[in-house]
């Protein structure tokens, strides 16, 4: 897969850059015909860096945030996020200890989403931003959002690396990259997909973490 890969760079940055893989992909919830690698924009600090400044620079009126729910991984990108919020100077912290919690979920058996007992004051009463890598179908931001309200969370905005989602629940999906900069990407349902009626083998499984070839 890795010989077919396409680097892509943001609009608003040369610095930050999503790899992208064409062929026959299923995520938890449709097909694709683009795998969206963004590993590095995660594991490397100047990348996750900038790529924080980039999605942080989408807010242009205040927002109050206690915390930031990282999924797939994207806690270090979370990190700086809430370092870039306190420079622009839009962000007012209402929380006690008057800093930015940064935490994952854990998902549980029946992948359900779950926060534990040590994690819930940080969710509890909060002004929370959701951060995901990858958005196609925006199953997995509906399924945070009702999460983080059931732990008494209060959700002010919904960010992504890469989302094909515009809107959820009235909320904006802004983030640094969309389908638009990745000529031809589509998703599909898996019983509309055209390679599966052709005959075509999924390639791969893929989520916000990574691949797993099949």
């Amino acid at each position: 897969m890795e010989e077919r890969m396409v680097k892509f760079f943001a609009k608003d940055s040369n610095k930050v850059a999503i790899h992208a893989v064409p062929g026959h992909f299923s995520t938890g919830h449709s097909h694709i015909n683009y795998y969206i690698n963004i590993t590095s924009l995660k594991s490397r600090v100047s990348e996750a860096r900038e790529l924080a400044r980039l999605l942080a620079g989408k807010f242009t009126s205040n927002i109050t945030v206690d915390t930031i729910v990282c999924m797939d991984g994207m806690e270090v990108v979370g990190a700086f996020l809430a370092e870039e919020l306190e420079k622009l100077n839009i962000m007012t912290i209402t929380n006690l200890h008057e800093t930015v919690y940064v935490v994952p979920p854990e998902f549980n058996s029946n992948n359900q989403m779950i926060f534990r007992d040590n994690s819930i004051p940080a969710i509890q009463g909060k002004h929370v931003l959701l951060l995901l890598a990858t958005t196609t179908t925006g199953v997995t931001i509906h399924q945070s959002l009702e999460c983080i309200r059931y732990y008494g969370g209060s959700v002010v905005g919904v960010v992504s690396a890469f989302s094909t989602v515009r809107e959820v629940e009235g909320f904006k999906v802004e983030c640094a990259f969309n389908e638009e900069d990745v000529p031809g990407y589509a998703t599909y349902p898996a019983s509309e997909c055209p390679f599966c009626k052709k005959g075509h083998r999924v390639e791969a499984m893929v989520n916000g973490f990574g691949y797993s070839k099949l």
